[in-house]
């Protein structure tokens, strides 16, 4: 069995493999595995010193679940025990799988951002010979906040980001102990001149810059695209230019 890992959703994964099958003439079977957390972001508060989600089996058949915990590149400190790591589910069923805080350095100053996967392998169907079988895990990769003990919610933390422009490049720093996210394209106002930041995400005490076709100026103010904690995007947000 070859697995495939994606990131997409399993619907659109069975149409393009389908397709594939189709266009090359081959006559097999394909199939899909789709293990679907309950939610789009893990929130982990320090306070409960855990958390825990719901992945459910959407697939016809049993499949093993896989868990892994990720690091970003600008935090690689582990703070996150998952359990159980892997497990079997039956089709239609669902597994709680627990997040467990564990911080060595005191409590928490500002919220810290990692990633999970939850992906679905399936097993091998022994019964299954003389066809060209193709099977995939399909990968869901949501973003993990691990939110401070004492520290009040903010719904529009990107409100308080400190845009700049300086000899003609853009920066922008967040001075809050939120994780800040949004689209990576921004527009400068009144030029229009479009801007890209280097992701999709800005932590706590950052500084980033952003890259433009050319060096600008004229400009007044910032328009982005923020997203909420749940990464579902907000109307736009002008930041003025300081």
């Amino acid at each position: 069995m070859q697995l495939l890992n994606a990131s997409f959703h399993s619907t659109l994964w069975r149409a393009l493999v389908v397709a594939l099958v189709v266009a090359q003439g081959i006559s097999g079977v394909a199939h899909a595995d789709g293990m679907v957390p309950e939610t789009s972001v893990v929130i982990v508060n320090e306070a409960q010193g855990e958390a825990t989600i719901k992945v459910t089996n959407s697939d016809a058949k049993t499949a093993l679940l896989h868990v892994t915990v990720q690091n970003i590149p600008e935090d690689t400190q582990p703070l996150l025990l998952v359990t159980p790591p892997v497990s079997r589910v039956d089709a239609g069923k669902s597994q709680l799988v627990r997040f467990i805080l564990r911080t060595e350095d005191g409590p928490l100053k500002t919220q810290r951002l990692k990633r999970v996967t939850f992906e679905g392998i399936a097993q091998t169907d022994p019964n299954a010979k003389g066809t060209a079988r193709i099977g995939m895990g399909v990968r869901q990769n949501l973003p993990v906040i691990i939110h401070p003990k004492g520290l009040a919610p903010n719904r529009q933390p990107w409100t308080a980001l400190a845009w700049s422009l300086d000899s003609g490049q853009l920066t922008v720093r967040n001075d809050t102990p939120y994780v800040v996210r949004l689209s990576q394209q921004v527009t400068l106002l009144p030029t229009l001149i479009e801007g890209r930041l280097p992701r999709t995400y800005i932590l706590p005490g950052e500084h980033l810059s952003v890259e433009t076709p050319t060096p600008v100026a004229g400009a007044q103010s910032v328009r982005l695209h923020p997203a909420t904690v749940y990464g579902f995007a907000v109307d736009a947000y002008e930041a003025a230019l300081k």
